[in-house]
């Protein structure tokens, strides 16, 4: 599926990550779309894309999301960051001193 916008950089990165699926048992069409979503994603991240979504630049890279949540029985929520973020935009007091679970329910209680 390598496109026509993509340099061999992205286009090693792109088969690198589908055959790596491919070989944890996923099928070839979702490998396919996982890699090219991730290499999308990449090409945003790094200003090489014509246009892209504010999501895309700002959100943590796919890496570091897979790296953070793999090999992990944990609940897929946000992160503590992001809920003490989210608390300070919401102007939460005592978030300091909160952990995940406090600020979670905090954060959910206010919208």
């Amino acid at each position: 599926m390598p496109q026509q916008a993509w340099n061999a950089k992205r286009e090693r990165q792109y088969e690198h990550i589908k055959d790596g699926l491919e070989e944890r048992g996923t099928s070839e069409d979702k490998a396919q779309e996982i890699a090219a979503r991730t290499v999308n994603k990449e090409r945003a991240r790094a200003g090489e894309a014509k246009e892209s979504s504010r999501l895309s630049r700002e959100d943590i890279s796919s890496g570091r999301r897979g790296g953070l949540r793999s090999g992990t029985k944990r609940e897929r929520g946000r992160t503590r960051d992001q809920l003490y973020n989210d608390a300070k935009d919401m102007g939460i007091d005592g978030r300091s001193k909160m952990n995940k679970e406090q600020l979670r329910r905090a954060v959910d209680r206010k919208t």
